[in-house]
């Protein structure tokens, strides 16, 4: 039976979203992609550092890839879908309050402690999604998904905002120079992680699903069910169109994410007017995200995600006349309409086609598809911008990406999907 919807610790799921999106937006979106240009790899071409960027987006995709549905399965069969949660936000704090140690110069470092937080940001999504269905009812999860979004774009906009102030008047702050005060931002972001994780840890339930068994034996049977999935997802094919649309569309939208900053740096933008930007982003992002659960529950989450796309191929196409500052600043907003609300719709979306139990497995399925789609983008855009020497010509490739996602959604029919997924439910139940 599908979980009741409960206040107390769907909040508590809920903010594991405000703990882990201040790395999205500190590390991910801010300043890592301004730092590693100026300080790290002053020394290296603009083209070159941002082939290094890309490629270390793209490793740490492919190595969730590899890893993603084994690793879910296995939390499934051990009933340990908060203890996976919590080792990779261990790897991810770490790694982020581990940047504040490396100096000037030092980007090889810079890059592998990147590629450890993205890891411990990727991998703890996983389970964080999974647990969506242990703390609402199917009914409950456009609005459940949405609020976890808007709170993720509150939490990271507001500790971005109080880095951004402590960048800009670093003397204000007792505080060398700018450089000090990224760096201190690194391990503020880990702290603030680390604190926020507590609620979820502490609040939220987690359905013994198989229960707890040796580890061998876990592993065995993770391999087991994997193989039962790909099976079974053969069974459901709006299941199956669905997340070969979002493997093409979220690639879009996480390159975008990724690579902005280092964008409008390669179009020689201030750094200080590239971070009022993410800011305005946050903002605009915390409304927009519970406005897009509430199109979800009215007109379904497909239409409203097909909304979002049609929106972000008007930004794509509009960023490759960008020429001043100000459309920038109308491209940020014009994103932060959309973005949580794709994601969070995607994620609800998902969690109505597929089976109850064993969702830590398909999470790990589901988050595999959008890693994979996420090697692609930052190394298409990396390669780009090396081989053709013209940062515009690189967002011809993400634009493709929004035109096939949307075909391939159109085609998802929703209703059909969620009957095959209770008819299959149903067989397994009388079997």
């Amino acid at each position: 039976m599908p979980a009741p919807s409960n206040r107390r610790s769907l909040l508590a799921w809920a903010i594991y979203d405000w703990a882990n999106s201040a790395f999205a937006t500190v590390v991910i979106a801010g300043f890592f992609p301004v730092f590693f240009s100026q300080f790290w790899a002053s020394e290296l071409p603009d083209t070159k550092s941002t082939q290094w960027l890309g490629y270390a987006s793209s490793a740490a995709s492919l190595m969730l890839v590899l890893s993603a549905p084994i690793l879910g399965a296995l939390a499934d069969q051990l009933g340990a879908k908060k203890r996976f949660l919590l080792g990779f936000t261990l790897l991810g704090l770490l790694a982020t309050g581990g940047l504040y140690w490396v100096g000037a110069g030092q980007w090889q470092m810079a890059l592998l402690l990147y590629l450890a937080g993205l890891l411990g940001f990727f991998g703890s999504n996983i389970f964080n999604d999974a647990l969506i269905t242990d703390v609402a009812a199917p009914r409950d999860y456009e609005r459940a998904s949405s609020l976890a979004y808007a709170l993720g774009y509150l939490g990271g906009g507001l500790l971005f905002a109080c880095f951004v102030l402590m960048v800009l008047m670093p003397e204000r702050f007792g505080l060398a120079d700018e450089a000090a005060a990224v760096r201190l931002s690194f391990l503020g972001v880990a702290l603030w992680w680390a604190v926020f994780t507590l609620p979820l840890l502490l609040l939220v339930p987690e359905s013994r699903g198989l229960g707890r068994r040796r580890f061998r034996a876990a592993v065995q049977g993770a391999f087991g069910e994997l193989a039962l999935t790909f099976r079974e997802i053969r069974k459901l094919p709006n299941t199956f169109l669905f997340l070969l649309a979002y493997w093409f569309y979220i690639d879009g939208v996480d390159t975008v994410v990724f690579m902005a900053v280092k964008y409008g740096l390669d179009l020689g933008f201030p750094s200080s007017s590239l971070m009022v930007a993410l800011l305005i982003t946050q903002f605009v992002g915390f409304p927009a995200a519970l406005v897009f659960g509430r199109l979800g529950v009215r007109f379904g989450p497909k239409p409203s995600i097909l909304l979002a796309i049609g929106i972000y191929v008007l930004v794509i196409a509009a960023a490759s006349q960008m020429s001043r500052v100000e459309h920038f600043y109308a491209l940020a907003i014009a994103i932060g309409l959309v973005q949580g609300g794709i994601q969070a719709l995607s994620r609800a979306l998902f969690a109505s086609l597929i089976p109850a139990g064993q969702t830590a497995e398909r999470f790990g399925f589901y988050n595999m598809v959008g890693k994979f789609a996420a090697v692609l983008g930052p190394f298409l855009v990396g390669t780009t911008a090396a081989v053709g020497g013209d940062p515009r010509l690189a967002l011809l490739p993400i634009l493709l990406l929004f035109l096939i996602g949307a075909v391939l959604l159109w085609r998802v029919d929703v209703s059909a999907g969620r009957a095959a997924v209770s008819a299959l439910a149903g067989a397994d139940h009388r079997a």
